[in-house]
C-alpha cells in the first residue's frame, strides 16, 4: 500500500495517474455538447449505491471508468455556454494548475511551520486585494471557504467591536434581498434572526438609504445598539449594488460597523470599464470577496478583508501546540491567528497563479465581457413581448418571467414558469435558476461565462417559451 503514498519514490506513479485523470477530463470537456444530461435522482442513485467501498478496484484506469459512470458522464458542466443558473463560473487554466500543485504539496495555511512560502503568498494576495479596494495601510484579512464564512467572521468582529454590555440589544441592518448568510450568522453568533433589521429596496433592488436612516434612528431612540450595516455589492438574485457612499455616511454618523458583501461584485475590482460601480467600498470596515464567483477561480477561494488589522484579534486563540503567544513576539506569521478555521487549504495559490499568468487586467476583461453580455440580454428581454424582465442589470444577472398572452391567472403563470425551468433542466439543453419576486415565480440567468453569446440567450429564451407553452396547452386540455 505504500506504493500509493505520494513521495520521491512514487513520483512516476503520481505523474502517470494524474496525467490519466487529466486526459479523461480533457476529453470530456472537449466532447460535452450540453451542460447536463438530464439524469434523474432515481436513475443515478442505484449506480452509486451499487458500489461496494470495501472492495477497491486497485487500478486507476478501472476507477476512472467507474467515475465516468457515476460522476463525469452526468456532471453539471459550468464551462458550457448554456449553463446560466447559479453563481458558478467557468475556471481559468492557471488556477486549475494551482489546484493541482496545492493538492499535491498539501500545505496547511494555519501556521508558518506548515506553509512558509504559502503564508507569504496568501498575505501578499490579501494586501493586493485590500489595495484594490482602497482600505488603507492598516488593512488585513485572511482567505476563507466562501462568502458565508466571510460574512460570519465580519459580523463576529462587528459584534465584538460594538459598545454594549447587552448583546440582546444589538441590531444588524441589511436589505431585503441581502444574502441569507446574514441571518444565519446572527443565529450562529447568538443574536437570533430577530436581531437582523430588514431594510426595503428600491425599484433597482438597492437598499433604500432613507429607510436605513429611519431604522437606525428608531433603533437608537429605542435604546438598542446598531451593530452593523451589511451593504451588498452584487445581490445573489439581481446583481444589484447598494448605494455604498450614502451607506458609508450613515454608518459614520451613527458609529456603526459597515460591512460590504461583495462576494459577487468583487470582479469589478479588476474591471477595466466598470470599477466605478464599487465607489464607496473603500470606506467599509470589512469586505467579503469570492474569487470563485467573479475571478474565475475553482471552489473554494474567498476572503474577508478588514480596514483595521487589529480587529482580527477577535478571531485569535493561542494554543501551545500550534501558535503559542511567544510566536507573536518572535514575529512568526501564523495565519490561524486571523482565521475561524485551523487546518486550511492553500487556496490562495490559485489566484496567485492566475495573476502571474493572466494579470488582473485579464480577469477584469473576462468579467467585463459577462457584464456587457447581461446588458445585451436585457435588451433582448425588454424587446420580447413574451417576457417581463425585473431590473436592468448592474452586473451579470437577469431575472425575468414568461408571460403568456392568453393567460391572466398569476398562479397559472407561476406553474408555467416552474414547469419550463424543470423541463429545461430535464432536457439538459440548458440550465437556468429560479427565484421569487413579489411572491411570484421568476427565472434567472446568472451570466458568468464569456463564451456565452446573445444567440445562446435568445435560443434559451425560445426553449423556455416552448416548454411553458407545452405546459399551458396540456393544462387547457386537462381543463376541457
Amino acid at each position: 500500500m505504500r506504493s500509493h503514498l505520494l513521495n520521491g519514490l512514487t513520483a512516476e506513479h503520481y505523474r502517470s495517474s494524474v496525467t490519466e485523470g487529466v486526459e479523461r477530463v480533457a476529453a470530456k470537456l472537449a466532447t460535452t455538447d450540453r451542460p447536463f444530461t438530464g439524469v434523474t435522482v432515481d436513475a443515478l442513485t442505484p449506480r452509486v449505491d451499487a458500489i461496494d467501498l470495501d472492495r477497491p478496484l486497485g487500478d486507476t484506469a478501472a476507477v476512472l471508468d467507474e467515475l465516468e459512470d457515476v460522476y463525469l458522464k452526468d456532471a453539471v458542466y459550468f464551462h458550457h455556454p448554456r449553463y446560466l443558473a447559479h453563481l458558478n463560473c467557468p475556471v481559468v487554466i492557471p488556477a486549475v494548475l494551482g489546484e493541482a500543485v496545492l493538492s499535491a504539496v498539501n500545505s496547511s495555511l494555519d501556521t508558518w511551520d506548515q506553509s512558509a512560502g504559502g503564508t507569504l503568498i496568501e498575505r501578499k494576495l490579501i494586501d493586493w486585494t485590500t489595495g484594490r479596494i482602497g482600505l488603507g495601510p492598516a488593512a488585513d484579512g485572511v482567505f476563507t471557504s466562501g462568502g458565508t464564512q466571510s460574512n460570519l467572521q465580519a459580523l463576529l468582529l462587528a459584534r465584538e467591536e460594538a459598545k454594549t454590555d447587552s448583546p440582546a440589544k444589538l441590531r444588524i441592518f441589511a436589505s431585503e434581498v441581502s444574502h441569507f448568510s446574514v441571518k444565519k450568522s446572527a443565529k450562529l453568533l447568538g443574536l437570533g434572526q430577530e436581531a437582523v433589521v430588514t431594510v426595503p429596496v428600491d425599484h433597482d433592488k438597492r437598499l433604500q438609504t432613507v429607510a436605513l436612516a429611519r431604522e437606525l434612528e428608531r433603533c437608537r431612540q429605542g435604546g438598542l445598539v446598531p451593530m452593523a450595516v451589511v451593504a451588498t455589492a452584487g445581490t445573489t438574485d439581481f446583481g444589484s449594488i447598494d448605494p455604498l457612499p450614502e451607506i458609508a455616511e450613515l454608518c459614520a454618523q451613527y458609529g456603526v460597523w459597515m460591512h460590504v458583501d461583495a462576494a459577487y461584485g468583487c470582479g469589478l475590482l479588476a474591471s477595466l470599464k466598470h470599477r466605478d460601480r464599487l465607489t464607496g467600498i473603500e470606506r467599509a470596515d470589512s469586505v467579503t470577496v469570492d474569487y470563485h464567483k467573479s475571478f474565475f477561480q475553482p471552489v473554494s477561494s474567498s476572503a474577508v478583508l478588514v480596514k483595521d488589522a487589529a480587529t482580527l484579534r477577535h478571531a485569535t486563540y493561542h494554543a501551545e501546540y500550534l501558535n503559542p503567544r511567544r510566536m507573536v513576539q518572535e514575529r512568526i506569521p501564523n495565519q490561524v491567528d486571523k482565521s475561524l478555521q485551523t487546518t486550511r487549504r492553500f487556496d490562495a495559490l490559485k489566484l496567485w497563479m492566475t495573476l502571474r499568468v493572466m494579470g488582473a487586467d485579464g480577469i477584469g476583461e473576462l468579467f467585463d465581457e459577462v457584464c456587457d453580455l447581461a446588458a445585451e440580454g436585457w435588451k433582448l428581454l425588454a424587446a420580447d413581448p413574451r417576457y417581463d424582465v425585473v431590473v436592468e442589470p448592474t452586473l451579470s444577472t437577469l431575472v425575468f418571467r414568461y408571460i403568456p398572452a392568453a393567460v391572466t391567472d398569476p398562479a397559472e403563470i407561476d406553474r408555467a414558469n416552474l414547469y419550463a425551468r424543470k423541463a429545461l433542466f430535464a432536457s439538459g439543453d440548458a440550465v437556468v435558476a429560479g427565484t421569487k419576486v413579489g411572491g411570484r415565480h421568476y427565472l434567472k440567468f446568472t451570466l458568468l461565462n464569456p463564451e456565452t453569446t446573445p444567440a445562446d440567450i435568445a435560443a434559451v429564451l425560445d426553449l423556455i417559451a416552448g416548454h411553458a407553452e407545452q405546459y399551458l396547452g396540456e393544462s387547457l386540455d386537462r381543463a376541457s
